[in-house]
């Protein structure tokens, strides 16, 4: 894990941090664990996660400064996509969360860093959010790890082993095109 950031109300600047306590409706000192976050009443999330990776191809390619927290996240991961922690369960240091949505870039984020960020941060690359499903502490430097595999995942690759059978019939999504599962 690369960054931990918080802010304690809504539109004030992130704060970085070393280590966080993570309970049950979010990081002690947040914005949205406190209830005072923009979206706390319509659409907050407990934790927010980014790839590090995502945010330095939006500095190189989009020259969009998202450094010490102005990505508007809580929790900078490298060497994982957070969109595959969609319905899995994972450990961060003594956390253990559960990935929930995926997180686009909002309009705030937009007016504070500009109009490109949508772009940078296209195509489900805008981080993802988590409830707490074990609280716990959290410091930089802690190795996210998956204790329970997203299970419309698990079906592809069970798929996959069993000798290239269809790995959309494993999958609870519908077919696009014939609205099917």
């Amino acid at each position: 894990m690369d960054g931990l950031y918080t802010a304690p109300s809504s539109g004030e600047a992130m704060v970085s941090h070393e280590t966080v306590a993570v309970r049950d409706g979010g990081i002690e000192g947040d914005r949205y664990f406190d209830g005072n976050g923009y979206y706390s009443a319509t659409d907050g999330c407990q934790v927010t996660l980014v790839d590090a990776a995502v945010l330095d191809e939006a500095e190189r390619e989009f020259d969009l400064d998202l450094s010490g927290g102005r990505h508007r996240r809580n929790v900078v991961v490298r060497g994982i996509d957070p969109s595959a922690l969609l319905d899995a369960t994972f450990a961060l240091g003594e956390a253990e969360l559960r990935g929930t949505k995926l997180r686009p870039p909002c309009a705030y984020l937009a007016d504070l860093v500009g109009d490109d960020v949508g772009a940078a941060l296209r195509e489900r690359r805008g981080g993802i959010c988590a409830d707490v499903v074990t609280p716990g502490r959290v410091a930089v430097g802690d190795t996210l790890r998956v204790t329970e595999a997203n299970p419309r995942e698990m079906g592809r690759e069970i798929a996959d082993r069993l000798g290239g059978r269809d790995a959309e019939a494993a999958s609870s999504e519908p077919n696009p095109e014939t609205g099917h599962e």
